[in-house]
């Protein structure tokens, strides 16, 4: 074996340095490849992350302050979409985390691997019995548990029930539609148990593993067979190379690894040349099928205050059985919300993006001048009982037949890329969150919330057409920051990666992360970001070892 890597807080030098494996994102998914593969000696392994070390935001570590983390400008990746026309052409917030442990150090660290129907679309080798193993895996490490019951919470479960759902015990056993229950979550009493705690923090000493922070990757380079060679990243305002005798493995997320490929050549070639960008592979589908998971929220008052502060119970339906979707298979998740837990902290972050148009959004000092008026507006005595008492059911669409693109802007690495999620191109996902809508509310009116108190506040009682409850989603969707599908597994010409997660069409580079996903599963991307971290890890492990 050659020199072994320095450790990971070294400084970086201007020579470019060689390793056997580059991991680009130390997010939910590269926090778990780079954790595998150096558990093996006798391979160095550099993981590449564009943000800060989560030592550096201690609330990235703590359970019960992921409302922080979330209002943290430091941890987030600020991005807007393409103005949407479904939705009154909004640009709408399409934030994601930024750091060491990415989105799962922002999250609400809620871990649902997702139905079993939705394996069944991934192809050979990805069905539930294939990715439940891993799952498991990955569970050991985490140490999953779920939050206690509330009285509040209690209570929902009642009317979710007298509204014809049915209380489960577990919702990981690959049935969902018409449960509901207690989420399992990744936290330890009040840790937060990301994929960085997990995988990497343990190892941050082991003397083949650098984890080399505030690093943003430029581009991939390739040699002339087509094969990866490296990354070219800019770290304290120098241009970097590294070397990578294996592979290059790119874990930046759905929105990122996308336009790292295309700024390396990668992608639809006339796209390319318009940019000035040489081309490495004509390859159209990079960038196409994005997939997310838009939600509205039906929000209440209660007679008290709520007792909980968890996003912990949730259910799954079948609002709409006029789709494509198998018989039996939920598209649509409902989570019941106390207001107290982070509704604040959600106003601080979106509000400004909403009531701003986006040049002076930008302009920091008005930016953090709106959220302090929004701080103060919550610290008064009204706001305060208010939100003490306010409940919400979230209508979350979990199967959109909708999708979108991810496209570059420009050749500048840090020109944030064109997304366009393409919210309601599909008409039926529009009904299919009317008709969820109508069910939160039939659950709002059961008995047992109807004695807590269900007075609606939004969108209102007088909000009960078809007409109106359709304007009042198209103006109220948000992205639940479940992007998915950018960079899709299959074996057609639509496909990027193959179900190795090789891309195709070059060799040396490999994608572990949501980006490979071909149909986006009906529950949250974080249990199954980190399932595809730990597969891809096998693999390579395993070709690793043959290749002795």
């Amino acid at each position: 074996m050659t020199r072994a890597a320095p450790r990971a807080d070294a400084p970086a030098s201007n020579d470019e340095r060689t390793y056997d494996y580059i991991v680009v994102g130390a997010g939910s998914s590269g926090c778990v490849v780079a954790g595998e593969l150096s558990a093996d000696p006798t391979l160095e392994v550099l993981i590449l992350e564009c943000g800060d070390a989560a030592e550096a935001h201690p609330e990235t570590l703590a359970a019960d302050q992921y409302k922080k983390a979330f209002i943290n400008d430091a941890l987030m990746h600020d991005r807007f979409s393409t103005p949407q026309r479904p939705c009154r052409n909004h640009r709408l917030y399409l934030g994601s985390g930024r750091g060491v442990g990415g989105s799962g150090s922002v999250n609400a660290m809620v871990y649902t691997r997702g139905s079993a129907f939705d394996f069944s679309e991934w192809g050979e080798g990805w069905g539930w019995s294939d990715v439940v193993p891993a799952f498991e895996r990955v569970e050991e490490r985490l140490r999953i548990a779920r939050r206690p019951p509330t009285e509040f919470t209690e209570v929902c479960i009642r009317a979710a029930v007298e509204a014809g759902f049915a209380r489960k015990d577990d919702l990981n056993d690959g049935t969902l539609s018409g449960f509901l229950g207690y989420e399992w979550m990744n936290i330890d009493g009040n840790d937060r148990r990301s994929s960085y705690v997990a995988f990497l923090q343990p190892h941050r000493d082991r003397p083949n593993l650098l984890l080399e922070t505030n690093a943003v990757a430029m581009r991939v380079l390739f040699d002339s067979t087509r094969r990866a060679v490296g990354v070219e990243y800019e770290r304290e305002g120098r241009i970097l190379v590294a070397r990578a005798r294996r592979e290059v493995i790119l874990s930046a997320g759905a929105l990122e690894t996308p336009k790292l490929l295309q700024l390396s050549g990668i992608g639809p070639a006339a796209a390319l040349a318009a940019l000035g960008i040489p081309l490495v592979y004509d390859q159209p589908a990079v960038g196409e099928g994005l997939m997310d998971h838009p939600n509205v929220q039906v929000f209440f008052r209660g007679a008290a205050p709520t007792d909980c502060h968890w996003a912990q119970l949730y259910g799954f339906h079948r609002a709409n059985p006029d789709t494509s979707l198998s018989p039996g298979e939920a598209d649509t998740c409902y989570v019941f919300y106390s207001a107290r837990s982070s509704f604040r902290e959600g106003a601080i972050r979106l509000l400004p993006g909403m009531l701003l148009p986006q040049p002076l959004y930008r302009i920091g000092w008005l930016r953090s001048s709106l959220r302090a008026l929004i701080r103060a507006a919550f610290a008064l005595p009204f706001v305060r009982r208010l939100v003490e008492r306010m409940y919400g059911i979230v209508v979350i669409l979990g199967k959109p037949q909708s999708r979108g693109t991810v496209r570059l802007r420009s050749r500048d690495p840090r020109d944030p890329a064109l997304i366009d999620p393409g919210y309601f191109s599909a008409p039926e996902d529009l009904e299919t969150l009317v008709r969820g809508v109508r069910l939160a509310r039939r659950i709002a009116a059961s008995p047992a919330l109807a004695e807590w108190g269900n007075h609606e506040l939004i969108p209102g009682v007088k909000v009960a057409s078809q007409e109106k409850i359709e304007a009042f989603v198209r103006k109220s969707a948000m992205t639940t920051y479940h992007y998915a599908g950018t960079c899709r597994m299959g074996t057609g010409p639509g496909s990027v990666v193959d179900a190795r997660l090789r891309v195709r069409g070059v060799s040396g580079l490999r994608i572990a992360d949501a980006s490979v996903i071909p149909s986006v599963p009906v529950s949250a991307m974080n249990a199954p970001s980190m399932m595809i971290g730990w597969r891809a890890s096998q693999f390579l492990r395993s070709e690793s070892e043959r290749e002795r």
